[in-house]
């Protein structure tokens, strides 16, 4: 029994070595040549083969005695110390790369939650206007909108954007429920944008075009 646990401890340490040596050498060709860092590896390869028997004893193998006058146990055995030894290299760049891989993950997922938290608070502002009540102070107040300001086309789009069943509306939704072309509606909401009567977003399903809070009084007035 002494001289199969000599032989035991001599191939642990054996193998220890070899996976030292190996880890060395799959490391970068830059680090390749460092003699303390060959020392390192070997000595972690040998260190780390000596937690094999703990392992296997509190698994409950029984590898370690069967192997006493079986080689293929012994091989068997051999090729587990091997694999701890390989394995720190191994592990530690798994580890790293799979920690790299998540925080690159998050990264990405905070920066599209970012964008969407702001991409709502554009389309949320103008309904958040519309329903919040202004200072009436005279200094800061916008002029009463006049109906008489607009032509008869720009009167027909307030209305569509004012009267329709949505806050945000399509471009191609209003050519058609104002029954007017792409051309002249594009025209006609730079006018009513400028008069600060409309207003528009930009969304997740593109450009929307809505009605303002001075819009809405307008309506009200030439009802």
């Amino acid at each position: 029994m002494t001289g199969h646990f000599i032989t035991m401890v001599f191939l642990m340490i054996l193998v220890g070595v070899a996976g030292g040596v190996i880890n060395y050498y799959t490391l970068s060709p830059k680090l390749v040549g460092d003699r303390r860092l060959l020392v390192r590896c070997v000595f972690l390869g040998a260190g780390v083969t000596f937690l094999v028997p703990f392992v296997l004893s509190v698994f409950g193998s029984t590898l370690i005695v069967d192997s006493e006058g079986d080689p293929a146990n012994l091989l068997n055995y051999v090729a587990i110390c091997l694999a701890v030894a390989i394995s720190p290299r191994f592990f530690i760049a798994n580890v790293s790369d799979n920690v790299l891989s998540e925080t690159r993950l998050t990264s990405d997922k905070v920066d599209l939650l970012q964008y969407q938290l702001k991409q709502l608070q554009e389309e949320l502002i103008p309904l958040i206007d519309t329903e919040t009540e202004g200072d009436q102070s005279a200094d800061g107040a916008l002029a009463e909108p006049n109906p008489d300001e607009l032509d008869v086309t720009s009167a027909k789009v307030l209305n569509t954007l004012g009267r329709g069943r949505f806050i945000y509306r399509s471009l191609n939704g209003l050519c058609q429920e104002a029954d007017t072309d792409e051309s002249t509606m594009v025209k006609t909401l730079g006018f009513l944008t400028l008069k600060s009567l409309a207003g528009k977003v930009g969304g997740r399903k593109g450009v929307r075009w809505y009605i303002t809070e001075r819009g809405r009084k307008l309506i009200e007035i030439g009802a």
